[in-house]
């Protein structure tokens, strides 16, 4: 239930001023600490990383994070307002949405004085809640796109009842309180006189309808959550932290309304040899003493397979080269980013006696034009300690 949830800004560890970039920082580091690749079988890390997922794709959407600021969990809460007897149609409707809540609000206030609106219509047609899902990918998956299945959540109309809550062969009435209407006008007496209100009808609970006799599957709810599984097409430049949208994968509408969206949340496991930034990558490759002195044919390990690269004589340790177009596809445009290659000059070791009398004579006949940079910190140095 929404009331046992922890707090999504404590969950992420920011406090409601957090801007956007903090705030994906916050979920990203939360994410991997959780991530079920590093605690495999562990079902409270499997929850908490559920937990950091959920409170990220709250806060990151501004409409979702004005109404949980406002109202909490129950201002996210697809659930909220299903009690039963049902709201709208059999426990999805009334205050299945705060727009809803707004208006009764808005009418208790605004009653009598000239100000607030009318309580909408509890048939109209109304979208339906989003949903959450993670996936987890690969960078090879992340950088070319694939498709991916995840298990979802989502409230879909029942399929015996086609979302009426009735027995089959029956049907709602229109609730003879309200007339259809869901909400029922009241007079209050106030030291300013009498005020006329406008609040949810008792004998429907604010959906305007009856129902005699409830369909037995989804006990006169109209609706039932269950789990399905959902392809995903995850595009090609897709970057860890991202949540892609897929449209109409969430909650059934209410009333014939459209149904809400899936937003999955990306996680991309780290690679063993590549590093991204935006859409280029970034990798080192190590060389030795003689490859680096004398230039060398090379191997390096893209995206797209490997390729051979000349590096040039004296090469130097930290030397950066860039292979153009190598890079991550940019999500939904053409074109690539590229990918910088840096060099790493190993120094050998555990030298054998001959190996390091021949490095003795190599020094003996190497001269300063072959250490330009020894020979340059030298003579700054003696003018630093020149008297």
């Amino acid at each position: 239930m929404a009331e046992n949830k922890r707090d999504y800004y404590e969950v992420l560890g920011v406090d409601k001023s957090v801007g956007d970039d903090d705030l994906k920082k916050a979920y990203r580091k939360a994410a991997k600490k959780y991530h079920p690749d590093l605690h495999p079988g562990d079902k409270e890390a499997e929850k908490n990383f559920k937990e950091v997922n959920e409170a990220y794709e709250i806060l990151s959407d501004k409409e979702k994070r004005a109404r949980y600021d406002q109202f909490g969990h129950a201002g996210v809460d697809p659930n909220f307002g299903a009690g039963g007897g049902g709201f709208g149609g059999g426990g999805f409707g009334g205050f299945g949405d705060f727009g809803d809540l707004g208006d009764i609000f808005g009418s208790f206030f605004g009653g009598g004085f000239g100000g607030g609106k009318r309580q909408r219509d509890p048939n109209a047609p109304r979208r339906g809640n989003d949903t959450t899902a993670a996936v987890n990918l690969s960078f090879e998956e992340a950088a070319k796109g694939c498709k991916k299945t995840v298990k979802v959540t989502k409230i879909d109309n029942c399929s015996d009842c086609g979302g009426t809550g009735c027995e089959k062969g029956s049907s709602a009435k229109t609730c003879p309180v309200c007339h259809g209407s869901g909400s029922v006008n009241t007079v209050q007496r106030t030291p300013f006189g009498q005020i006329q209100t406008q609040t949810v009808c008792n004998n429907c609970h604010g959906s305007g309808k009856i129902v005699d006799k409830p369909c037995h599957t989804c006990a006169g709810k109209g609706r039932i959550r269950h789990t399905v599984e959902k392809a995903v097409d995850i595009p090609a430049g897709i970057d860890d932290g991202q949540v892609l949208s897929v449209r109409g994968g969430g909650d059934a509408g209410v009333n014939g309304g459209p149904s809400g969206d899936l937003r999955v949340s990306v996680n991309v496991r780290p690679h063993p040899i590549f590093e991204r930034d935006g859409y280029d990558v970034y990798c080192e490759i190590p060389i030795t003493f003689t490859e680096a002195a004398l230039g060398a044919e090379i191997t390096v390990p893209t995206l797209d397979g490997k390729v051979k690269f000349q590096i040039h004589e004296g090469t130097q340790p930290g030397d950066e080269f860039k292979l153009r177009g190598k890079g991550i596809q940019r999500l939904r445009y053409s074109g690539k980013g590229d990918q910088y290659v840096k060099i790493i000059v190993e120094v050998p070791k555990n030298l054998s006696k001959e190996q390091k009398q021949k490095l003795k004579e190599f020094d003996k006949v190497s001269s300063e034009k072959n250490y330009n940079k020894k020979k340059s910190f030298i003579d700054k140095a003696k003018e630093f300690f020149k008297d």
